[in-house]
């Protein structure tokens, strides 16, 4: 054999090894993971298990999970895919150590970015000693945001020094932000495959908290948040109703859509399925997190009450680079088992061309509850998911009295003062997504 036939053999098998030796370390395990979004360090946790096809990685929203689409090892390197999120983890297993690129949909952009990523086995670490902030409880942010609010909530839980919170919006939750208490501050993080961002929580003197939020979709400045009982005695304004923020034009008009679906065929309101029966029309977008939070709850809500005469449709706007392949729309609906009609209706900046129906119409996702007559009864803002604590449960709790009221043929009781609270739609292009 020639001496370049040996070298080209001894490499060949080095690479083989470097993929082998890979495959055969236990990767199986929790880890301490980072994301670096230009220049913040987002920590999170990632669990890996399983070998070949069983390979999975997972990330955590709280104590709900997302996990991979696919995930692979090959030559040395190891590939996490969320498709559903358009996320992806590539990395290189190096002294134990994880190093590579976590590549999504970060910041304001509506392209992809490639940024670092380290990850680290999981070490418990010493519970913090010493005298911890009691935090737990909700509170209030006073806040100006572009969809007409003034005010959001800061809702935590709190066991010794670790903590579980969540700023909830109109469109809905940051997220679990998880973390502890260090160096005169609780320092929270989040991660799960979507929403990165940091929240330095600090207990003021006169018993606000200061947050400071680093990531994605971040206020510049610090936010202050009020016990709400000091937030009323300050005057300051409530945060925005969830069934009073989106009205509708004319209660007595029957809506109606008529889109594609993912393969191409045409549905309309006017089709045999939804006919006499009670429809949730969902405005929604895989692009968007709260949108991913409410699917996965509207599918136990199809399941419980199709036979009953619900009918779910989704009405979805995708980016205009996303309309030709629907590749992450394809992917959300496979990832969450979606049984529902689900629509292509057209870009985000034609939503409110497409849903004229729906007067201040600003949020992702909004769920438009429609009677059996084809008329809108009540329109929910955003969604209230786990991590909002109470919230999830009053949301719970008014989706599914109003379904139950609209498929017994009562009303709902919240129609008439919701009705009488109309307000004045934003004009085209100024919803932020």
């Amino acid at each position: 054999m020639s001496r370049l036939s040996r070298m080209s053999t001894i490499l060949a098998v080095l690479a083989i090894g470097a993929g082998s030796a890979l495959a055969a370390d236990n990767l199986d395990g929790r880890y301490d993971a980072t994301l670096n979004l230009k220049g913040t360090i987002i920590p999170f946790r990632l669990d890996i298990s399983g070998q070949g096809k069983s390979l999975a990685g997972t990330l955590y929203n709280g104590d709900d999970k997302q996990t991979t689409t696919d995930a692979s090892i090959e030559n040395g390197v190891i590939t996490l895919n969320f498709e559903h999120y358009l996320t992806k983890i590539v990395a290189t297993l190096k002294d134990g150590k994880l190093d590579g690129k976590l590549s999504g949909r970060f910041e304001r952009e509506t392209y992809i970015s490639e940024e670092p990523f380290a990850a680290v086995p999981h070490v418990d670490r010493p519970a913090f000693q010493g005298s911890v902030p009691q935090i737990g409880g909700v509170w209030e942010i006073e806040y100006d945001s572009q969809k007409g609010e003034k005010a959001w909530r800061f809702i935590v839980k709190q066991s010794g020094s670790a903590v579980s919170a969540s700023i909830l919006r109109i469109d809905g939750d940051t997220g679990a932000l998880v973390g502890s208490f260090k160096d005169g501050k609780f320092v929270l993080s989040h991660f799960d495959g979507s929403r990165p961002l940091v929240a330095e929580v600090t207990p003021q003197a006169d018993g606000t908290l200061e947050l400071r939020l680093k990531g994605a979709y971040t206020p510049d400045k610090p936010l202050i948040a009020y016990r709400s009982e000091a937030a009323r005695a300050k005057g300051l304004p409530q945060p925005d109703d969830f069934v009073k923020h989106t009205t509708v034009r004319d209660p007595n008009e029957v809506f109606s859509f008529k889109f594609p679906d993912v393969n191409g065929k045409v549905v309309s309101s006017d089709d045999a399925k939804f006919k006499g029966k009670v429809v949730l029309a969902i405005v929604t977008g895989t692009w968007c997190p709260n949108c991913h939070d409410e699917a996965q709850y509207l599918v136990q809500l199809y399941k419980k009450y199709h036979d009953q005469g619900l009918e779910i449709v989704a009405l979805d706007f995708e980016e205009p680079e996303q309309q030709d392949t629907l590749s992450r729309a394809k992917a959300f609906i496979n990832k969450y088992g979606v049984p529902y009609t689900y629509l292509i209706a057209g870009a985000p900046s034609e939503m409110w061309e497409k849903v004229p129906q729906a007067v201040n119409l600003n949020t992702w996702p909004a769920t438009l509850f429609i009677g059996r007559d084809g008329r809108v009864k009540l329109i929910h803002s955003g969604f209230a998911a786990p991590a909002s604590g109470e919230f999830n449960q009053q949301l719970k709790q008014e989706f599914t009295s109003t379904i139950e009221n609209l498929l017994a043929g009562k009303g709902t009781p919240q129609l008439a003062e919701v009705n009488d609270a109309g307000k004045n739609p934003l004009p085209a292009g100024s919803a932020k997504y």
